[in-house]
């Protein structure tokens, strides 16, 4: 595969993992209330600050992730994000849709622990300012 096929699926992959975060986020932001109540039922500690962070993990690491920007930690915080939904949220086991939700989970933990890494390819916010840096450095 070429540099720039290779930097298209990087593209690709992130426009991919981060829609759903991204659209998670603004749902929440849509509904607060509904978003805390379903926290609070899910027996989780302080409803609110967890809707704070969900907000802010979803919306600030989906958007890091499509613009490819600051890709290691965003997708280590997603990565995070992902791996404790999935066990204290998801885990029902009699629940079937919960399960595929957590099962869905770890595997997006995955990609994003691919992501953190190798990076968000070339056609990203964190490639363009390491040229950047080395243009500076060279001039």
């Amino acid at each position: 595969m070429s540099r720039t096929q290779t930097d298209m699926v990087a593209l690709l992959g992130r426009i991919l993992m981060s829609v759903i975060f991204i659209n998670g986020g603004l749902n929440k932001l849509m509904a607060p209330a509904g978003t805390i109540k379903y926290i609070a039922a899910s027996g989780l500690p302080m409803p609110e600050a967890a809707y704070a962070v969900a907000v802010l993990v979803e919306l600030g690491g989906g958007l890091a992730i499509l613009l490819g920007f600051r890709v290691l930690w965003a997708a280590l915080a997603l990565a995070g994000f992902c791996l404790v939904t999935a066990t204290a949220v998801h885990y029902v086991p009699g629940d079937r849709g919960q399960m595929i939700n957590f099962w869905k989970n770890l595997t997006m933990a995955g990609g994003f622990l691919q992501l953190a890494a190798l990076g968000g390819g070339g056609w990203s916010i964190d490639a363009f300012r390491a040229r950047r840096r080395r243009e500076a450095l060279a001039a």
